[in-house]
């Protein structure tokens, strides 16, 4: 059974940020879908790591944070063994962690250009 969305959706992509912030995620972006029609999703977060090392860490630190703090695990995951974009499918919220160099290529960000953007400053 699919959870009712609202304020449940919005802790959620808090403690996807955290996470991500925790491990210096780098360009970090929370796109609001909702007003989209035929939206794949709620939410979007999109960050990226400077190595596949650091994408591997901020992939372990959204998968702990959401579990400490929201006792929840991902209904989908793909990409953690090449570490160049990984997928965490959190159903209504959706995060993708790219590669540096893989992030300009797919640039989901142009795709869903009418969604709701909210910035990050990068984390020193």
């Amino acid at each position: 059974m699919k959870q009712k969305k609202g304020a449940g959706d919005s802790r959620l992509v808090e403690a996807v940020i955290h996470g991500i912030q925790e491990v210096k995620g780098r360009e970090l972006v929370h796109m609001d879908l909702r007003g989209i029609p035929n939206a794949v999703c709620s939410h979007m977060v999109i960050c990226h790591g400077d190595s596949t090392t650091q994408v591997e860490a901020i992939t372990r630190s959204v998968l702990e944070t959401v579990r400490k703090q929201m006792g929840e695990k991902p209904w989908h995951t793909e990409g953690e063994r090449n570490a160049e974009w990984v997928l965490i499918d959190y159903v209504d919220v959706v995060v993708h962690v790219f590669h540096r160099d893989r992030r300009g290529h797919y640039a989901l960000e142009d795709l869903w250009g009418d969604a709701v953007r909210t910035l990050y400053e990068n984390v020193a």
